[in-house]
């Protein structure tokens, strides 16, 4: 039976006028995320990350979720594509505040559609910002998926299309790319992770819908090179990467996926993408909006009555019109807390800081001090000081001659404590 959404008549009709699509990219730092989205969008949409400082590899900054918009042609339909990058994912040693995060983000667009059509009178410039497509970029180990990528994708695969892809692939070699292929997809088929595989039906779509998604599908995960230059190859400006043993072209087909995938996201496939995620009673955003509604709606409270035959299935406009704002209320009150901890940390780190500065000043001061007596005196300056202070022990003439004289902090001869 093909998955919703597989009729491929629609997807051939090119719609004249400009298409909204939201695509979303998570990945570990050093998989060829940023460069596939610059390589994507043929210009530098988002910035590589800045080199860390060794003293500074140690903390950990957390996901950031950046949406970024740009303005596409393909042929001749304008595309407005929204990136949404997810720098710092997997970069943790607990990634649990990473996969709530992300999932947050998608669940929160879906909240924004389910407010907005419980209005009575609806916003003309409200803006559908609902993920159509999640690309996650695999690791390319040569084994198989890790828990952290069958984690992710199982996840998110309820509320989004996933398409699982390996970044960097051209660092393995032909043999060990398609072995590498089939375990991710033996793994994927294994633990039941529900991945956009290119539906079709091969009773209803025609012999081209079927072989194309066939071959789409034989590809997965695709295989992915990106690269923000170009190389003369034959006389001609090619993308591609240089290596001391020859050239790995992004857009041949031999060489990568990369031009396979680019035309389903943003032309054969884009509609289809677009439908599984809005229309339909089993996709996506009209199954996120019955389990939300039948949880907070019907069910009411908690302990309250479950949501059965003896409860009536249709809900009041005036219900739902709570409904999306107790889910505004939820966001806002969640944000807020964030915000809070945020702010505590800081706080924390700010507090620190100071009392690490009013210890060096301290300790500044003190040098000034013997410094400028040394100077007085005309003697040779002492050395600094270790860390703790303490004050110079006066010497007696008595303490003078004594046998063992031990020198105190302050360079004078002392006695050992014993009287």
């Amino acid at each position: 039976m093909a998955g919703p959404g597989s009729s491929f008549g629609g997807r051939r009709k090119v719609v004249k006028k400009g298409l909204g699509f939201t695509l979303m990219v998570v990945g570990q730092s050093g998989t060829g995320r940023t460069t596939f989205v610059n390589t994507l969008c043929e210009s530098p949409v988002i910035e590589h990350k800045a080199p860390v400082a060794p003293e500074m590899a140690h903390q950990e900054e957390g996901i950031k979720i950046n949406p970024v918009n740009v303005e596409l042609e393909e042929d001749g339909v304008r595309i407005s594509l929204t990136v949404v990058d997810t720098p710092g994912f997997g970069d943790q040693i607990d990634n649990e505040f990473t996969f709530n995060e992300i999932m947050g983000y998608l669940e929160r667009q879906y909240d924004d559609i389910l407010a907005e059509e419980s209005r009575i009178k609806r916003n003309p410039r409200f803006r559908d910002n609902r993920v159509h497509a999640l690309l996650y970029f695999i690791t390319p180990t040569g084994h198989a998926l890790r828990e952290l990528d069958i984690e992710l994708m199982r996840r998110l695969s309820p509320r989004v299309n996933v398409i699982p892809v390996i970044g960097k692939s051209d660092t393995l070699t032909p043999g060990e790319l398609q072995a590498f292929k089939r375990r991710v997809m033996e793994d994927i088929e294994y633990y039941s992770i529900p991945i956009y595989n290119f539906p079709y039906d091969v009773e209803e779509d025609e012999e081209e819908t079927i072989q194309d998604n066939s071959e789409l599908r034989a590809l997965m995960p695709f295989a992915i090179v990106g690269s923000e230059e170009e190389i003369e190859v034959n006389g001609e400006p090619v993308r591609a990467r240089r290596y001391p043993w020859g050239i790995v072209e992004v857009d041949n087909p031999q060489h990568s996926d990369f031009q396979r995938l680019r035309n389903a996201l943003l032309s054969t496939h884009l509609t289809d993408l677009k439908e599984i995620t809005v229309r339909g009673a089993h996709f996506l955003y009209e199954q996120y909006r019955t389990e939300k509604l039948s949880r907070s709606v019907v069910g009411g409270q908690p302990g309250g009555p479950e949501y059965g035959d003896s409860q009536d299935a249709s809900v009041l406009p005036e219900d739902l019109a709570t409904q999306s704002v107790r889910l505004k209320e939820d966001q806002i009150r969640r944000e807020e807390e964030r915000l809070r901890e945020l702010e505590l940390r800081s706080q924390r780190e700010i507090a620190e800081r100071r009392q690490e500065l009013l210890a060096k000043e301290q300790l500044l001061r003190s040098l000034e001090a013997r410094l400028a007596a040394a100077e007085a005196s005309g003697g040779t300056p002492p050395p600094p000081p270790p860390p703790a202070i303490h004050s110079p022990t006066p010497v007696s003439p008595q303490q003078q001659g004594q046998a063992h004289p031990v020198l105190t902090p302050g360079g004078q001869n002392g006695h050992d404590g014993m009287q």
